[in-house]
């Protein structure tokens, strides 16, 4: 089955969003136009606790976009965003989600950030993606959303690395950092993530 996923298309990495991706709502109509092509379609959103680690407001001293280390690894500090059940966390109200067969949630543990769709940033614990597609047999997975230098890197990495064969829809992404985003497509590339448009597929 030809399987798209769809990472973290939510109100609060939109332009009016408390962690806004620059142009991110452009990509929701390009989502809507492509999501008829493929048999099956998942989507993800970040789901925090207001008490998240990651968010620089539960580090006393700590500003937006500061590092520091959690589990001997280097940690952004964000605003907080897509806190469980706020307005922030609901999918972009233009996004058509009828088709979602199912939606995965991450970053649920206040102790450790998750960036990938697949498992924490410590690789500590899956969400059940993988296990999940493999039931269903599934072989390709497409790949847009939000941000495209962060969370949809991270997830098509694992996918990657789970024996998966990758396609990155690049219209249908957009990176908070743009020119970081371009040193990780070459990387993408090198590693034999395949790079696609929408009009495509």
């Amino acid at each position: 089955m030809k399987t798209l996923l769809i990472i973290d298309v939510q109100n609060d990495f939109m332009p009016s969003g408390s962690l806004p991706v620059p142009n991110g709502d452009e990509i929701v109509p390009v989502i809507n136009k492509i999501r008829d092509k493929f048999d099956l379609v998942i989507g993800t959103q970040d789901w925090h606790p207001k008490d998240h680690i990651s968010f620089a407001s539960n580090h006393e001293g700590k500003s937006n976009f500061d590092v520091i280390e959690i589990h001997n690894q280097p940690q952004i500090l964000w605003p907080d965003h897509c806190v469980q059940g706020t307005e922030g966390a609901k999918f972009h109200p233009g996004l058509n989600t009828e088709k979602f067969e199912a939606i995965f949630r991450k970053g649920t543990d206040k102790t450790i950030d998750s960036y990938s769709a697949f498992y924490d940033n410590g690789h500590l614990k899956s969400t059940g993606l993988t296990g999940y597609l493999k039931e269903k047999e599934i072989t390709q997975l497409y790949v847009c959303g939000l941000a495209a230098d962060i969370c949809v890197y991270f997830s098509i990495i694992d996918a990657l690395q789970e024996g998966f064969s990758c396609y990155f829809i690049d219209d249908a992404s957009k990176a908070l950092d743009t020119k970081e985003f371009e040193t990780l497509k070459k990387e993408m590339i090198a590693k034999g993530i395949q790079i696609v448009r929408s009009e495509s597929l």
